[in-house]
């Protein structure tokens, strides 16, 4: 799993795979398990392992198990087999994470929980509505790492009583949806959606729908999230379409939304308006040939043209350059600078253009730029923003020269019919026969392209629905600088203003059949033209509300309704997702007692799409903000720095990496999708080189928990099942957790770092700090559980006293069982599946860990005395496996340690026992001694503090190669230590760090100055034994 997920990146530490602080802390550690490993191994070896693992050692005559078949009847409480069993005894996701989510959702745990008189529970409510993923497809990675981090605050708040609610749903996504529906149709039948009529094409749609809504849940569940389902929504069920139609109404009665003829964004291979914010801009240094679609060959962009234009009745000329030549067939006029001497003659002047019946005049507008080209503009009225400002000041015609599929109109004359591009080339012959053409020269410039599709924008005139935004955005502004919503990171906060600020009015029409069909009706006059105009529209929730509205206007008039084919813009409907789901417009209880909800977390990608449109319609329709904070996740990209996009076909199935699959999986799954041949062989090369062996299973938990923070869940399960089985099956836990006084010291310490662990994870989990979080209760199962107290109780049971075995037994359980809740919102199912078989407390009916109680900070148990005793005794069993590794010693090491403080001295001489029990079975013996004399010359040191000394003897190995390397090694080491200080130098001074980037720096530089005085200790010891051997 480490491995395959190394290769996907990302820009922030929220879904890193192994943060290097974990890698350079257990460095030395993993060389030494490695051993442990080869011996597991080979125990693991002579009993059955699971059918799904993809490969068996040739060595090991294992029985590959059967694919695990749940006896659970669906929606009953898992019937959990004995933990000998084939299937039980080893971790097995597979087994591990079967049965729990029925029974989760049959029993309702999932579902808000109130008080008796319907109110919240007392602690208050905590909602999240997920970001609707898209029906156009399976879910990729991007949704596991939202929905891990969604569910993890939803199961900790549940957890700490509050009446929680994660609300499912999907968006019909318009464009993506009918684009690869399309696509599927001409592939497959060489049919277009015209073909079909718009009703068929609508079936195919929601037969899509349903197909893949089925699909989407069905990962949703197997991830693990919390959903209530007896909510789920989706944006064009009966419900939300009822709250658009609702939305559009009352913000067109407002003024909000009106009909105007605007230039648009017009994508032609899409053949449908797109809003600013799904162009993309590129930018161009010169001559750039590029792929468009509907195009065999590239065309030509990043070059300027120049021609004349004749004057009328004269036999001058005018010289133009332009980047795009087909435009010249709808100029309405040529500009100049008012001031440019150059040309002010030629002002009035009327231009006769070279291939249409059209006569164009020359004018004097400020906007031009004397220094660009030869200093005269062609004004293209239609068919770019800049012209279209210019032309609305002079009053000049607005002439449209395309049709809708990128083909050149009626308004061009013999170039009628032909294809833009091709126009392009055909305009430069053309005007070089008439020997107008002039010259062409590279130019840096800036092309926009769709993101769905990558065709050239085509700015174009349409009259369209839109919605003025500049007083909607001021009170989103507002709410966000009160703190009434936060946002994090900081960053995003100031993309938000940045673009609010800045805000241009949204065209909310979309020339699409999927989608919610625009509620405005045309009044059509008998006797009269067709008219477009804004008065000859009526905009109502139904034809009869339309009817009567038209009757009003035009009495005694005879007429005909047709409404609009367009649909709206998908941000629209979205826009209103969270309070439409909770039964907005009508005064539901939800929308009463769980709005505005918590959080909306998601990437900020779709911050301005989604994000803020959300909370202008929320606070225009409902008075409230949508929800107290937003928090933008980092993307998840592949080795190439790209989102994942299924266009790409760089998407990773989340399935396929729980459930484990082959490359040639992989590579069959891309032949079933959209791409087109080019992109098919770049991601089939892609997956080739990043998946070479495809996935191993992992299971839904660890891949939760390796998009935060990378682990899998066996040495949790092996920890447990050992607990267990000291426990025994008559054990009965105490009623509470309580301190009897006479625990050992290494009870109290696991206690007081459960204790820590808790008031930290709250604190992690609040600053929404996940990595961080997920670190810690990594370290408190791996570092302190598991590799440290599971170990040191062994002994205890093992040789002490009936008292003192009592005693471990009681703080193991209350350790495991501490540990088992903290990392249930991370890992849901094997914590369910541990915690299950453990006993309960004294009067503990709690169903579920789903409903258990979250482990919160306690003073009494708070020891830091025992932490500051013990963790001595850490390091000098640390500082004895440090030695042993590094000098390779397997076994029969003797270790010295020397503690010249009289009170170190006693403890670490009454607590022996455990610093064998830590030290691994290499050191066959470990001496206390007050004197360094005690310690033999040639001995290797590490230095645990200015008090204690830890010496391993290595005299029989040492040699002049050795003191070499030790030298060469301690040289390094010194460099990295200056480099390291002159890091935390410049950090400082120019204030680029925070407090806990510093406080890391500093630590790793503390760690490599230690390493500076081990190493000169060693050497001076390795050259005093060599001396004495000389002598």
């Amino acid at each position: 799993m480490a491995q395959n997920l190394d290769s996907i990146t990302q820009s922030n530490p929220v879904a890193t795979v192994a943060s290097p602080i974990q890698k350079d802390r257990k460095a030395e550690k993993e060389r030494l398990k490695a051993e442990k490993a080869k011996k597991l191994a080979e125990k693991q070896a002579k009993r059955p392992v699971a059918a799904s693992s993809k490969k068996t050692s040739a060595s090991a005559k294992s029985e590959v198990l059967d694919k695990y078949v749940e006896q659970t009847p669906k929606g009953m409480k898992k019937v959990l087999g004995p933990l000998d069993s084939p299937y039980h005894s080893a971790y097995l996701s597979s087994v591990v994470e079967s049965a729990w989510n029925d029974w989760w959702e049959k029993e309702g745990f999932f579902s808000p929980q109130f008080d008796s008189n319907g109110d919240t529970l007392s602690p208050g409510s905590f909602v999240i509505v997920i970001p609707p993923p898209n029906i156009t497809g399976a879910l990729h990675c991007g949704h596991a790492l939202g929905t891990a981090l969604q569910d993890l605050l939803i199961r900790w708040h549940r957890m700490r009583g509050f009446t929680t609610l994660f609300l499912p749903g999907c968006d019909h996504a318009s464009i993506s949806t009918q684009t690869v529906i399309e696509n599927m149709l001409w592939r497959k039948e060489r049919k277009t959606r015209h073909d079909l009529g718009r009703e068929k094409f609508l079936q195919r749609a929601l037969d899509w729908k349903n197909e893949y809504h089925g699909k989407i849940n069905s990962v949703l569940r197997r991830l693990g999230g919390s959903f209530d389902w007896s909510r789920e929504a989706f944006t064009m069920d009966p419900k939300l379409t009822d709250a658009v139609m609702e939305a559009f109404v009352q913000l067109h009665r407002e003024g909000f939304i009106y009909r105007a003829n605007r230039l648009v964004n017009w994508c032609v291979k899409l053949n449908t308006t797109i809003s600013n914010l799904e162009v993309e801009t590129q930018d161009l240094p010169g001559r750039t040939l590029l792929d468009v679609p509907g195009y065999d060959r590239k065309v030509e962009f990043g070059v300027l043209f120049y021609f004349k234009y004749p004057l009328q009745d004269s036999n001058e000329s005018v010289e133009v350059a332009t980047t795009r030549p087909e435009t010249m067939l709808g100029d309405t006029a040529v500009a100049v600078h008012p001031e440019d001497a150059r040309y002010k003659h030629l002002v009035g002047k009327m231009i006769k253009h070279p291939f249409l019946d059209r006569q164009i005049p020359i004018i004097a507008d400020s906007y031009v730029d004397p220094d660009f080209g030869t200093g005269l503009v062609k004004i293209t009225s239609a068919h770019d923003a800049n012209d279209y400002a210019m032309a609305t000041r002079h009053n000049l015609p607005f002439i449209n020269i395309l049709n809708d599929d990128g083909t050149m109109n009626h308004n061009t004359g013999k170039f009628e019919g032909h294809k833009r591009y091709d126009v392009r080339y055909s305009v430069i012959e053309e005007l070089t026969k008439l020997k107008l053409f002039v010259k062409k020269e590279d130019n840096s410039m800036v092309i926009r392209q769709c993101a769905k599709s990558k065709d050239i924008v085509e700015p174009l005139l349409k009259p369209q629905w839109w919605m003025r935004m500049k007083d909607l955005a001021a009170p989103a502004i507002a709410a966000v600088r009160t703190g009434e919503i936060k946002i994090k990171p900081e960053t995003a906060e100031k993309s938000y203003f940045r673009w609010l600020e800045d805000i241009n009015d949204w065209c909310l029409s979309r020339q699409l059949w999927w989608g919610q069909q625009i509620p405005a009706y045309r009044v059509e006059l008998d006797g009269e033209l067709a008219s477009d105009s804004e008065d000859r529209w009526v905009v109502a929730r139904t034809e009869a509300d339309a009817r009567a509205q038209a009757e009003e206007r035009f009495p005694g008039k005879a007429f005909k309704l047709s409404r609009d084919p367009d649909v709206l813009d998908t941000w629209f409907s979205s826009g209103l997702w969270p309070f439409a789901t909770l039964g907005w417009p009508n005064d539901t209880h939800d929308l009463q007692h769980l709005f505005p909800t918590s959080v909306l977390e998601s990437g900020w990608d779709i911050l301005f799409f989604w994000m803020a449109r959300m909370i202008m319609l929320s606070l225009r329709l409902t008075g409230k903000v949508p929800f107290r904070e937003i928090f933008c996740h980092s993307l998840i990209r592949d080795a190439q720095g790209r989102k994942m996009s299924k266009s790409l076909g760089n998407v990773i199935d989340p399935v396929d990496v729980m459930d484990g699959i082959t490359l040639e999986g992989l590579q069959e799954k891309l032949k079933t999708g959209n791409l087109d041949e080019k992109e098919y062989n770049r991601a089939t090369k892609n997956q080739r080189e990043s998946f070479p062996q495809g996935f191993p299973e992992c299971g839904a938990d660890a891949l939760r928990f390796s998009l935060i923070n990378y682990t899998t869940g066996d040495k949790i399960y092996q920890a447990t099942k050992y607990v267990l089985g000291k426990l025994g099956t008559d054990y009965v836990p105490a009623k509470a957790i309580a301190k009897t006084g006479k625990e050992t010291l290494s009870e109290r310490w696991i206690l007081h770092k459960l204790n820590s662990c808790a008031q930290e994870m709250h604190t992690f989990l609040d600053e929404r700090e996940f990595s961080r979080s997920s670190q810690l209760v990594y370290q408190y199962w791996y570092d302190h559980f598991c590799d440290v107290y599971v170990e040191n109780s062994k002994a205890t049971i093992q040789d002490g006293t009936d008292e003192e075995k009592a005693s471990a037994l009681s703080t193991l359980y209350t350790a495991l069982e501490g540990g088992l809740t903290m990392i249930h919102p991370f890992m849901p199912f094997l914590s369910e599946e541990l915690w299950q078989r453990l006993p309960r407390r004294q009067g503990d009916t709690t169903p579920s860990i789903v409903r258990a109680a979250y482990p919160v900070y306690r003073q009494d148990l708070d020891d830091k005395a025992a932490v500051e005793k013990y963790e001595l005794l850490l390091s000098c069993s640390k500082a004895i496996r440090s030695l042993l590794a590094e000098y390779g010693i397997k076994q029969g090491g003797q270790a010295f340690i020397l503690c010249q403080n009289p009170a170190e001295y006693q403890l670490v001489e009454s607590e022996m026992m455990q610093i064998r029990a830590l030290a691994t079975k290499s050191a066959s013996s470990i001496t206390l001694c007050e004197s360094q004399d005690a310690a033999p010359v040639g001995s290797a040191v590490y230095t645990v503090s200015p008090t204690i000394t830890v010496f391993l003897d290595v005299s029989e190995r040492v040699d002049t190669a050795m003191i070499s390397k030790a030298n060469e090694k301690l040289t390094k080491v010194k460099d990295s230590t200056v480099k390291q200080r002159k890091l935390i130098d410049d950090i400082t001074s120019a204030g680029k760090a925070s407090a806990a980037t510093r406080q890391l720096e500093l630590a790793k530089l503390a760690a490599a100055e230690a390493e500076v005085q081990n190493l000169e200790l060693s050497i001076t010891q390795f050259e005093k034994l060599t001396i004495r051997n000389n002598t």
